[in-house]
């Protein structure tokens, strides 16, 4: 049951990558032709929500990139709930490989940035751009080489960009948290102790998690923190277990979601965030060291930290490669782990949100080349060690 549960994840997670691929694309076209003026207005259009005398406003770009990222976040949580309770990490002796790899994944692709950048303090504020990992771009390339993937490297590939989430999580909490407001987070530190109540009284409805999760989201957004982690924090109280009529609010929310933000959710973002003019730029420009610490962090940094972790790591006797990954496919799994996409957008998002905006250009001229690059190798690395799977496997 846990493995069909994982394989109709990965089909949506795989034509989910291949969403946001078209995203990015489209929003390159755009950005670079004589609707760009049309475009970057859209994105600065003010909206504003009103209840009473209580009011948001804010552009359109920061309600998505702070209001449905919230909810791309919650899944994220909700899925990391699960696989720690239930699902492949739960098995400390299958986590051993995929937490190292997870790891050295994100501290190898920061030192290479630092290398870089060290001495600038403002280029430095983006450190952990390339130590991201795009679990859907990712399993959209590996789509492309079909039946050739065995599922336990797909898995592998799961494990370590769950962890690698984790990782994200914490970062973003203790290193992109600006003026903290007590008020909001008193708000904030009620809304969780009620569901904390709620989910020790056993409280299963949906309606009233999310209710409470709005709440927590508006006083978490006013407080400082960055508001997506509302929704990591929602997740964490969301009830797992099932009734005797066999429903769990947890997996209905996380089957209910899984479509609006692979589909919807994650393209938005990436048409809104990966619009990059290249007016102005050159590949002198992709030489400058912000750009280039971010590119080869993830296209060197990652797969160095992966691959070398978990050598290393199995050398020690701390694990062994699941069923039917080979070394050369594990180093080509590594290679698309540079594929940063929309968690270095995102994170580019909030290291640089108050700097020029030929910073932002130039920042995410790194991440989108680091991208197609480990994107592009680690296919052909994949393309030539995988054998194709007999007709009788394809389907297993």
């Amino acid at each position: 049951m846990i493995l069909s549960g994982i394989k109709d994840f990965l089909k949506l997670e795989t034509a989910g990558g291949l969403m946001l691929m078209v995203a990015a694309v489209l929003a390159m076209i755009v950005a670079n032709s004589p609707l760009a003026g049309l475009y970057n207005s859209l994105l600065a259009v003010p909206f504003t929500v009103m209840l009473g005398d209580f009011g948001l406003s804010k552009p359109v770009l920061l309600w998505i990139n702070d209001g449905l990222m919230a909810v791309f976040f919650f899944l994220i949580g909700l899925e990391l709930k699960r696989e720690l309770l239930e699902g492949e990490l739960s098995d400390l002796s299958k986590l051993s490989l995929p937490a190292v790899a997870a790891i050295a994944g994100m501290v190898v692709p920061a030192m290479v940035f630092a290398y870089f950048n060290w001495g600038d303090d403002i280029a430095m504020q983006g450190w952990a751009i390339p130590a991201a990992t795009d679990i859907a771009f990712a399993l959209g390339v590996l789509a492309l080489l079909g039946d050739r993937v065995p599922t336990g490297l797909k898995v592998f590939l799961l494990s370590v960009a769950i962890l690698d989430d984790i990782g994200a999580i914490v970062v973003i909490a203790l290193f992109y948290t600006s003026d903290l407001s007590v008020a909001s987070l008193s708000v904030a530190a009620a809304c969780v102790t009620l569901l904390a109540l709620m989910s020790w009284r056993g409280v299963r409805s949906e309606l009233s998690y999310i209710l409470v999760g709005v709440v927590l989201w508006i006083s978490v957004l006013k407080s400082g923190v960055h508001a997506t982690l509302a929704g990591v924090a929602l997740a964490f109280f969301i009830p797992l277990a099932a009734d005797k009529d066999g429903y769990s609010p947890l997996r209905r929310l996380e089957h209910d979601l899984h479509g609006p933000v692979a589909f919807a959710i994650l393209p938005i973002f990436a048409f809104a965030n990966a619009g990059i003019s290249l007016s102005g730029l050159t590949m002198d420009s992709l030489m400058e060291p912000l750009p280039l610490g971010i590119a080869l962090g993830l296209i060197l940094g990652k797969q160095v930290g992966v691959f070398g972790m978990t050598w290393l790591a199995s050398k020690l006797g701390m694990g062994s490669l699941p069923e039917g990954v080979t070394w050369p496919s594990l180093y080509g799994l590594s290679v698309l782990c540079g594929i940063g996409f929309t968690m270095s957008l995102f994170i580019s998002s909030l290291a640089f949100e108050e700097t020029s905006v030929n910073l932002l250009a130039v920042d995410r001229l790194g991440v989108l080349a680091g991208t197609l690059v480990a994107a592009l190798w680690g296919y052909l690395v994949l393309r030539k060690v995988l054998p194709r799977q007999p007709a009788a496997d394809a389907g297993n």
